[in-house]
């Protein structure tokens, strides 16, 4: 109590969760409350009350009664931690084949695991007909151009840009300009293929020859107003 030395707790305990999660309902109720007397928040459709002050404390009146859930862990350290968050994101696909328990002619069985169920009976076996599994299978794959693996550290989405213009400003690096020759080309490329009707670009999905049927093939039709052509 003198500030002499410091006085640990016992290991792995660092705050009460009943004393942590009060907290953070204080700060972050107090966090909220500033952002809306600043006009930082939007409401819309039936929400729009709310944009009045006094209705916006009316509403958060109850969550300062309510008990809050608060989970903590430690962050990442060292680049082991790191290694091991990323390496779940490389080569990881819709189902391990560890789940696979059978496959036959009435279809697919597999391990899968229902989080509204807690206990042991949470983990159980589904059969589904071989089309119906690899259509679900398909909807894990990426478009074109996504890419599998998250961008981590300085390359995350949400600073991304903020931090590769403050590393130019320490490498002393210029900034890239895009050149007249850019620009021009830039402006006068044209879609080749327009749209009679509103002029967007079309992109082509199938090439066949005169007579033969096309493999592609709509799943409902096109709103009124808009053309088909092949």
């Amino acid at each position: 109590m003198d500030g002499s030395k410091w006085v640990s707790c016992r290991p792995n305990f660092f705050l009460h969760v009943r004393v942590l999660s009060r907290r953070f309902r204080r700060r972050f109720l107090e966090m909220l409350t500033k952002a809306h007397q600043a006009g930082r928040l939007q409401f819309f459709n039936h929400y729009q009350p709310l944009a009045d002050r006094a209705a916006f404390k009316t509403f958060l009146k109850p969550l300062r009664q309510t008990e809050w859930t608060v989970y903590a862990k430690e962050p990442f350290s060292g680049p082991r931690a790191v290694l091991a968050y990323l390496a779940r994101y490389t080569h990881r696909v819709a189902i391990a084949n560890s789940r696979l328990l059978a496959i036959d002619d009435v279809g697919v069985t597999f391990k899968w695991k229902d989080y509204r169920v807690k206990g042991p009976d949470r983990y159980t076996t589904m059969t589904l007909p071989t089309h119906e599994f690899i259509r679900r299978f398909l909807l894990h794959i990426f478009p074109k151009r996504f890419h599998r693996i998250r961008s981590y550290g300085m390359l995350a989405n949400g600073h991304r840009a903020a931090f590769i213009e403050k590393a130019r400003q320490l490498l002393a690096m210029a900034t890239e300009e895009p050149s007249r020759d850019t620009e021009t080309t830039k402006n006068t490329d044209k879609p080749d293929r327009l749209c009679p009707c509103c002029g967007g670009r079309m992109i082509i999905i199938e090439t066949f020859e005169p007579g033969c049927t096309p493999r592609h093939h709509p799943q409902r039709a096109p709103p009124q107003g808009m053309r088909v052509i092949a």
